[in-house]
């Protein structure tokens, strides 16, 4: 079963990555239209046009980077560097320490730092400028944003020494654990005290969006949750506090396009903690 997924992941079609994009969030779309949990007074496609825009604008940056991501994989794997190539494990467990460690690197470290360094809070503040948070806010990246996502995750494939089959699986896993997390689906509390202890939940990830701090300064987590526990910014805002958007931006432009562009460069937005 492994070495199966192992094989799909290693010659995955760039088409069946497309589909998983596409996929997840055409079946979270459904879900929360049929389940939400807030009942939003928005069109639902026109809130969705700017979001798909800068999930577009993310493709080409991830598509840009995407030789350096092989040529750095490849480079680990055959020079032997990296701790999952120092330590050679059993593929169950190459797995599961790589697909932790991607996602600690790659998606919670990063996010972090996003928080704390001025500078790059400023392209961030573009993914939580969104006032509907939905399953399309997943992919609400500034282009500035984008890359540095992309830098780390190569930076978390020079670390690991991660093979192309693991990186290419855990972005997958990524793309569609977000969509999730962001989906505006009514969550029973059992799925939180269950499921949400290993992976992160829409309920959890809805307080990191919450208009101000200090719930916006927490639950950094995309795929696994428990990072946050560990780690000290884990918050259970209740859902009935939660409002989305961002304090310090004019959000009644959550959906200008041309607004959230110069949204980094604009000197009159607040940035100081």
């Amino acid at each position: 079963m492994l070495e199966t997924i192992k094989s799909y992941f290693e010659t995955i079609p760039s088409l069946h990555r497309a589909l998983i994009l596409a996929g997840g969030i055409s079946f979270f779309w459904l879900i929360e239209t049929a389940i939400p949990l807030f009942k939003f007074q928005y069109q639902k496609g026109r809130h969705a046009a700017l979001n798909i825009f800068f999930t577009f604008t993310t493709i080409v940056i991830n598509f840009a980077f995407a030789l350096l991501m092989v040529k750095a994989s490849d480079t680990m794997v055959q020079s032997g560097w990296g701790l999952l190539q120092w330590v050679k494990l059993p593929l169950v467990y190459e797995l599961i320490i790589g697909l932790l460690l991607m996602d600690f690197i790659g998606a919670y470290l990063v996010h972090m730092i996003e928080h704390k360094v001025k500078f790059l809070w400023k392209f961030h503040m573009v993914h939580h400028a969104d006032v509907y948070v939905d399953t399309t806010t997943a992919n609400r990246h500034h282009p500035g944003e984008s890359v540095i996502r992309a830098v780390f995750a190569i930076l978390a494939v020079v670390v690991l020494g991660a093979p192309m089959w693991l990186v290419l699986l855990y972005q997958s896993a990524s793309v569609v654990l977000s969509q999730f997390n962001h989906a505006n689906i009514f969550i029973p509390k059992w799925f939180d005290k269950t499921v949400g202890l290993i992976i992160v939940s829409p309920n959890m990830h809805r307080v990191h969006h919450h208009v101000t701090r200090p719930q916006t300064d927490s639950n950094y987590g995309n795929i696994f949750s428990f990072w946050d526990r560990l780690l000290g910014t884990y918050n259970d805002t209740p859902m009935d506090q939660i409002k989305y958007g961002l304090d310090v931006l004019d959000n009644s432009k959550h959906g200008s396009v041309g607004y959230q562009l110069k949204v980094p460069f604009n000197k009159n937005i607040k940035s100081d903690y």
